[in-house]
């Protein structure tokens, strides 16, 4: 009988990892379980949860670093897939169920925007818009804004230069229009009681007025919060915003009617807890009645919906954003239920 080498018989037999669980579920080469390693992914699998759940907690008086954060919140959960992989490549069960944790405070956050809200009778369309004061192709603007057949167009950002063009182009479908300072609405309803909205910035960025629709009078205001800027010195700074967001808070809190329809560029999201003052009072919607997040900018990669539709007393029963225009914002719509 052939005697068998020792060699052809590890070329035949089964081939083993010299080290037992090397690229299994096993231990690894250090010898530790599936239990016992991954820990760094795992921790961060915490520290993004712990975000997730407290960002209230995270302070503002650093760089107003709480506010920056909760404008982009919802890409917070960016973190999940990327530490699922690693949790993956470490075949760590303990790393792999602590992304379990951060997965469900992302979706009870979230998770209802992910669905599609929308449907129901509706007999008010409002448009609202940050038009860009260096907005080059008014044209085209319009006619993006009247597709939706609004039957209350709100913008902001006007300058001197283009107040007159979007007079005359709207005027035809919009014969009744408010304008205060750079803020506008455009209606095919009368319009009466119209007033400047002073939000504490020494200029005109916000007005107030009562559109008589056949359902009844509702009030609508167009608001244009100060911007907010991110830089190396004093970080997200956002107290004048904060401070406006104060006194619209005050205003809406004083309207008389109870129909209320809030149209603007607040410079901020439903999850800054620096606009509470307008958020706890009022109702997003695209949060009741939208698809997804309806971010609105920038508009060439949206990344946070600061353009918002907010109404107390009235049912949003649909929002959408609307194409591109010559802005750096996409203009946002909403069905609302009088």
């Amino acid at each position: 009988m052939a005697q068998v080498t020792q060699s052809e018989q590890a070329s035949t037999g089964p081939r083993r990892s010299r080290v037992p669980g090397v690229g299994g579920w096993g231990r690894d080469r250090r010898g530790r379980s599936t239990w016992r390693r991954g820990w760094i992914p795992a921790l961060l699998a915490l520290a993004v949860a712990g975000l997730l759940a407290f960002h209230r907690e995270v302070p503002d008086s650093i760089g107003n670093l709480g506010s920056l954060m909760e404008t982009f919140l919802p890409w917070l959960g960016l973190a999940v897939p990327v530490l699922l992989v690693l949790g993956l490549v470490r075949r760590s069960a303990t790393a792999l169920i602590a992304v379990l944790l951060p997965t469900a405070i992302w979706v009870a956050l979230f998770g209802s925007l992910l669905g599609d809200k929308s449907g129901g009778a509706y007999d008010f369309t409002v448009v609202q818009h940050n038009v860009w004061a260096y907005n080059t192709d008014i044209p085209g603007t319009v006619r993006t804004l009247e597709a939706a057949a609004p039957d209350v167009i709100a913008l902001e950002e006007l300058s001197g230069g283009e107040m007159p063009e979007f007079e005359q182009r709207l005027a035809g479908q919009y014969p009744y229009h408010a304008i205060e300072g750079t803020v506008g609405l455009w209606s095919r309803y009368p319009l009466s009681d119209t007033r400047v909205v002073d939000i504490r910035i020494g200029w005109t960025r916000a007005l107030r007025t009562t559109v008589a629709t056949p359902q009844g009078s509702v009030a609508v205001y167009v608001a244009h919060m100060p911007s907010v800027r991110v830089n190396f010195d004093n970080g997200f700074t956002a107290n004048q915003r904060n401070q406006s967001a104060q006194a619209l808070g005050n205003a809406l809190e004083a309207e008389p009617l109870s129909r209320v329809v809030l149209l603007g560029d607040l410079n901020g999201t439903m999850n800054d807890r620096s606009l509470a003052p307008v958020t706890a009072q009022m109702r997003s919607a695209q949060g009741s009645a939208g698809a997804g997040f309806g971010f609105s900018y920038p508009a060439e990669f949206p990344m946070a919906r600061i353009d918002q539709i907010m109404t107390r007393g009235v049912t949003p029963t649909d929002a959408w954003t609307l194409p591109t225009t010559g802005s750096d914002h996409l203009p946002i719509a909403a069905h609302i239920q009088l």
